[in-house]
């Protein structure tokens, strides 16, 4: 099958990978190189990364409402376009042209996480299980009817980035077994549960040890690694990224010990945190260089 691949980010890279080893991909759509580092150089996305070490052919438009940029898109005889947080709105004319449209790879149950942000919402939210589907795209925000679902459960340490990892990872073999039978019926979304997954604001990230352990729990594990829940300790802004339920009472921000806390209702241990300018270590490391207070702000 003749497929353009339209991703950017990391969680697109394995769906790449496992396409390429079973079809002809005839272009590679991503967004533009970014300044990134601290010298702010242009640097390709990890997409752009891969499909030149593959030697594929790299298209980065700015935008695909114009007709040269649908033009060239049409030119490529595509029989799909398979889409993973691609990062620009697909004009109708791009949704149906190729022979088999486009589908989408959406790291949700849909419809509940439609949108930017379905990982982090689906811990942050305290939800059991999440999974991957795979859509038929249409106009509106992931709203089209779904060609296959896969589930798993959520576990109870499960940070953002190891949900991540493993939905981009079922999302590689569920578009394999999904395109090898298209055409194939779909099923429409239902109206109920919708619910949309908004992007992250900065703003959510300090820790609020008032809240319930759960709440903060969920907070510091979705929010792991980026940006990444965050308190001060002695004026400074300490990163927490991994946390679990522990046992114990006190005043919200108290430390119990080591870094378990005490927050509204019961306490969270934390078990990873990084401080300024350093790299990410666990409690008894950072434990080693930091006198904690007795109430963490």
């Amino acid at each position: 099958m003749k497929i353009i691949f339209m991703g950017t980010p990391d969680f697109s890279v394995p769906i790449l990978k496992e396409l390429a080893q079973h079809h002809e991909i005839v272009a590679v759509y991503c967004q533009p190189p970014r300044p990134a580092g601290r010298g702010k150089a242009d640097r390709a996305s990890p997409v752009q990364q891969c499909a030149e070490a593959l030697g594929l052919p790299v298209y980065h438009p700015v935008s695909l409402r114009t007709s040269e940029a649908q033009q060239a898109f049409f030119d490529l005889q595509a029989d799909l376009a398979v889409v993973v947080a691609y990062g620009l709105i697909l004009p109708q004319a791009v949704l149906d042209h190729p022979r088999l449209g486009c589908v989408n790879i959406h790291a949700s149950l849909l419809p509940r996480w439609r949108g930017a942000a379905p990982i982090h919402r689906a811990i942050m939210a305290g939800d059991a299980e999440t999974g991957v589907c795979i859509m038929q795209m249409e106009a509106g925000l992931d709203t089209g009817p779904v060609l296959a679902r896969a589930q798993t459960a959520i576990g109870a340490e499960e940070t953002t980035a190891d949900l991540h990892d493993r939905l981009a990872a079922m999302g590689a073999r569920l578009i394999s077994a999904t395109i090898s039978d298209l055409p194939r019926p779909a099923v429409a979304q239902s109206e109920q549960g919708v619910i949309y997954a908004t992007k992250i604001d900065k703003a959510e990230a300090r820790v609020d040890w008032a809240q319930p352990a759960a709440v903060v729990d969920r907070q510091i594990r979705g929010l792991s690694p980026f940006p990444g829940a965050w308190c001060e300790i002695n004026g400074e802004r300490v990163k927490l990224l991994r946390s679990r339920l522990a046992e114990g009472a006190g005043r919200a921000g108290q430390v119990l010990d080591g870094l378990r806390v005490a927050c509204g209702d019961g306490a969270v241990e934390i078990t990873l945190a990084q401080r300024e300018g350093k790299r990410p270590m666990s409690a008894g490391d950072i434990l080693n260089g930091l006198k904690l207070p007795e109430v963490l702000s």
